[in-house]
């Protein structure tokens, strides 16, 4: 029986695919405690694991937007949106992030601890050394953060580019990052490890997971960037994130005979209070189209929606192990989970291209040939249009999509993430203890 503790920001997207972590470790025997934000404590419990909330000054509701918890951020956008997310959202919390996790370790020694890359806590244990605190574990549930000569900065959302002139590139864009975009991270994060350990941070905050214990990527190799001085700590576990989706089946179901195409449209469980994102083009671009839109909602009532128009559908919740077999394009405003899953179902993807992760979400899609991005937020109806149709007539997508779906079933996800936490804990350099 091993000890485990996972760690994550208090964010829907990064605290989801960890849940079926916690479940998995529980359900071997393993005692989980899993810290993130109070509003996650019954999905926590749920699991096996045992909730312990993030301190105050750690936490937060994401349902409540970025914007409510952070009125100051309002208006920004691009680079100015991302330095004050990296900032504020993820650095100012990881000292206590850090000493959150270091009261669980002095309570119970842990063998492990699996943190998400957004949890900048760990970057701070990483000052202790190995064995007087455990492995550390970064869980991949965004695209992969760590710096490379072969790709620009992340957050930029730019494709790689190949050859000395690509380098050239990142490596003038890498420093101008550094100085403009993420100075003041750099410098809050250089300050808190100095009142820990009375030295600077060694390494670009953002980049600290290179130097974690291991990376367990929670995708395939086809669908991240090639980086040539990528860590050997570095492994692709695949897509973990819940299967099995308990929705009902609404009462236009049957429509889904294969009798026309059917594109669905979704903004996910967060980021769908503002349906022009995605939604709403989505809706109207394609209003004339011989296909079968369907919505979701995620959870949002249906009179929230705008008109439907007549080959549109809608419901609050999908069983998405049903629809996605059945669905012929992924239209989204770019969440990592959402796409990993409808990869798995080799389904090829329309995204739009937001904020936080998603440009970066979005620049994959389009590299790895599985779909069309959308280089703004809020699209118009008829570049939505024009990117479905293409998605529908070009089967080169299609056939991406399905070269990743074959990968991704060939990967031993859960089982691959526990051999290697389970390598890391037996490790000499880890401290032994008798868990009783």
């Amino acid at each position: 029986m091993a000890s485990i503790i996972i760690a994550a920001v208090p964010v829907h997207g990064h605290v989801t695919p960890l849940l079926a972590v916690a479940r998995h470790f529980a359900e071997r025997g393993d005692r989980v405690r899993f810290l993130t934000g109070t509003r996650f404590v019954d999905a926590v419990e749920a699991t096996g694991a045992r909730h312990v909330a993030l301190p105050a000054d750690a936490d937060f509701d994401d349902r409540q937007f970025l914007d409510h918890n952070f009125p100051e951020r309002v208006g920004l956008n691009g680079a100015k949106s991302l330095a004050f997310d990296v900032e504020h959202v993820f650095v100012r919390p990881g000292r206590a992030q850090h000493d959150a996790v270091m009261a669980l370790q002095e309570a119970e020694h842990a063998d492990a601890i699996l943190t998400d890359p957004a949890f900048t806590g760990g970057a701070f244990m990483l000052g202790h050394r190995l064995g007087t605190r455990p492995p550390i574990v970064v869980c991949g549930v965004i695209p992969l953060t760590i710096a490379s000569r072969d790709t620009a900065p992340f957050g930029m959302g730019l494709l790689p580019l190949r050859g000395p002139i690509g380098r050239l590139r990142n490596a003038a864009l890498g420093g101008l990052a550094a100085r403009m975009v993420f100075r003041g991270a750099e410098r809050v994060a250089g300050e808190v490890n100095h009142q820990l350990f009375a030295r600077p941070l060694p390494f670009p905050v953002l980049d600290w997971p290179r130097h974690a214990d291991a990376i367990a990527q929670f995708t395939v190799p086809e669908f991240e960037y090639p980086r040539s001085d990528a860590p050997t700590t570095l492994h692709f576990v695949g897509p973990i994130s819940p299967t099995g989706s308990q929705a009902p089946m609404p009462p236009w179901w049957d429509e889904l005979d294969g009798s026309r195409p059917v594109v669905h449209v979704t903004q996910g469980t967060i980021a769908n209070r503002d349906y022009r994102q995605i939604i709403a083009p989505t809706l109207e671009g394609l209003a004339d189209d011989d296909v079968l839109v369907v919505v979701s909602t995620g959870g949002r009532p249906l009179d929230t929606l705008p008109p439907l128009p007549a080959n549109a559908r809608a419901a609050a919740f999908l069983p998405y192990d049903e629809l996605l077999p059945r669905t012929d394009v992924f239209v989204t405003n770019g969440g990592y989970g959402g796409v990993q899953y409808a990869l798995r179902h080799g389904v090829p993807i329309v995204t739009s291209t937001g904020q936080e992760d998603k440009p970066e979400v979005a620049g994959r899609i389009s590299w790895s040939g599985v779909g069309r991005r959308l280089k703004t937020e809020t699209p118009p109806p008829a570049a939505v249009a024009d990117a479905v149709r293409a998605v529908l007539r070009d089967a080169t997508y299609r056939a991406s999509a399905g070269r990743i779906a074959a990968s991704m079933a060939q990967a031993r996800g859960l089982a691959h993430l526990a051999e290697l936490v389970d390598h890391l804990a037996a490790s000499p350099h880890s401290s032994p203890t008798d868990h009783g």
